[in-house]
């Protein structure tokens, strides 16, 4: 029996469409994924693709993506954004599944405002988990879910790791895309506010590589996490950094042994 490889897709705002770009080929190269899990952005891509759209239809819908048509300003209270357009976005798309229904298997991460802690969706909407997932703390007004204040899966666990290994991955690769930008532009509350989550999430991030079988980093630095502006460019990024990392991938899949084939 082959391994089961999962992945783990990391938050990282508009640079996660690198994501598609690394399923692309791993599809190309005809490397199954049995779990994915993701946190943030990485948690949108998960769905969508788990939803059953082809890469082809989600490489479409990236590129023809406008920030602006689904931000719903608000008075700031908790946030600047309701949420509730995106929301509904992600709702059409994934046609109101059910995480438990999504193939392969997905885990949306996202963080507990009050505790802290970090909360794993394997069941319940799609679409109101990942809402919960990408609501980064100060941007978005956070998700209330069964009495709880959600926020962006991210600011917990940037790259899931340890979430696809307890869906039963056997092998685990991780895509790291929010490298900290030490040269990053600051003019703005927003710039602020991401510039922040990087910084305490570099950390953290070292120890994910360790943990997974492979690391995939896509040289997104250049780009901005909050413009759209660069799709193309962003998952030629993805493709190309999973190209790069093929071999370790396949080294992986050939070296792991289950017991009883020792």
């Amino acid at each position: 029996m082959p391994p089961k490889v999962g992945l783990a897709l990391g938050s990282g705002g508009a640079r996660g469409f690198a994501h598609l770009g690394v399923l692309k080929v791993l599809e190309e190269e005809d490397i199954p994924v049995s779990c994915l899990a993701g946190s943030s952005i990485g948690a949108l891509i998960a769905v969508l693709y788990a939803s059953g759209h082809g890469l082809n239809r989600l490489y479409r819908l990236a590129k023809s993506f406008r920030r602006n048509d689904f931000l719903d300003w608000t008075v700031p209270k908790m946030g600047l954004i309701a949420g509730d357009r995106i929301a509904e976005f992600i709702r059409l798309l994934t046609k109101g599944k059910r995480i438990e229904d999504l193939s392969p298997p997905v885990a949306v991460v996202a963080a507990d405002l009050q505790t802290g802690g970090k909360v794993v969706f394997r069941q319940g909407e799609a679409a109101q988990a990942v809402r919960a997932s990408i609501s980064i703390p100060g941007i978005f007004v956070p998700a209330e879910i069964d009495g709880r204040l959600l926020v962006d899966g991210g600011v917990v666990d940037r790259v899931p790791v340890s979430v696809v290994r307890a869906m039963g991955a056997d092998i685990v690769i991780a895509v790291d895309v929010a490298p900290l930008n030490t040269r990053a532009e600051i003019t703005s509350i927003v710039d602020v506010i991401w510039q922040s989550l990087d910084i305490l999430q570099a950390e953290l991030v070292a120890y994910r590589q360790l943990a997974s079988d492979v690391m995939i980093r896509p040289r997104v630095e250049r780009y901005s996490s909050r413009a759209f502006t660069d799709v193309e460019e962003i998952i030629a990024c993805g493709e190309e950094e999973a190209r790069r990392r093929i071999r370790a991938i396949r080294q992986a899949i050939e070296q792991w042994k289950e017991p009883w084939h020792e």
